[in-house]
C-alpha cells in the first residue's frame, strides 16, 4: 500500500467505510467546493463515487489521489493526487495534481506540505516527467500552493489558469 509521511500529514489510499463520511462533509461544503470541477457541492453518493473512481485510478495508473490524514489526531483533512484531466485541451492527458481541504484546515500549510509530497511522488518515485496543474480564475489561494511548488503559469483557457513544471525543473 503506497503511504507517505510528512512532519504532519499522513497520505495514503482510502478506506471507504471510514473515510466516506468525512470526505462528504468536506465536499458538501460549498466554498470548499467553488473552485473544483463544476463549482457545486457533492452528494454523500458523489463522494462515494469519488473514493471508488480514485481507488480504481490507483490500480489501474499506478497513481491516484490520497486521503490526507493528520498524523497527530487520526482526522482526514481532505485529498490530494494525481489525476489525467480531460480539459481544456493544453493540459488534456497530461497528469495533474489537485488538492481540497476541509476549510478549517486552511492557512496552516496543510495544502502545501500535501502537494509538495505528492509532486515529489509524482516527479521522483513514479518517473512522471511533467505535471500540470487548473485553478479557476478566481481561486486566489491554489496559486500560491503552485509557486510554492516550483511551477510556472503557463496560460490561460477556458476561464482557467494553467501551471506546470517539468522533472528538469524540480528542486524538491
Amino acid at each position: 500500500m503506497t503511504e507517505i509521511r510528512t512532519p504532519r500529514l499522513l497520505l495514503r489510499r482510502w478506506h471507504p467505510d471510514d473515510d466516506l463520511g468525512p470526505l462528504a462533509e468536506i465536499q458538501a461544503d460549498p466554498v470548499v467546493m467553488q473552485h473544483i470541477g463544476d463549482g457545486e457541492p457533492r452528494s454523500l453518493d458523489e463522494s462515494a463515487e469519488d473514493i471508488e473512481r480514485w481507488e480504481e485510478e490507483w490500480d489501474d495508473e499506478g497513481f491516484g489521489v490520497f486521503a490526507v490524514e493528520l498524523l497527530g489526531s487520526g482526522e482526514l483533512a481532505g485529498a490530494v493526487g494525481l489525476y489525467v484531466p480531460d480539459a481544456p485541451p493544453q493540459v488534456a492527458g497530461h497528469i495533474g495534481i489537485q488538492w481540497r481541504l476541509a476549510r478549517v484546515f486552511w492557512g496552516q500549510g496543510y495544502a502545501s506540505e500535501a502537494a509538495q509530497a505528492t509532486l515529489e511522488f509524482a516527479l521522483q518515485d513514479r518517473g512522471i516527467d511533467r505535471v500540470v496543474a487548473v485553478t479557476a480564475q478566481g481561486d486566489t489561494s491554489s496559486p500560491k500552493v503552485l509557486d510554492k511548488l516550483g511551477m510556472t503559469f503557463t496560460g490561460e483557457a477556458d476561464g482557467n489558469r494553467l501551471y506546470a513544471i517539468d522533472l528538469t525543473e524540480y528542486e524538491g
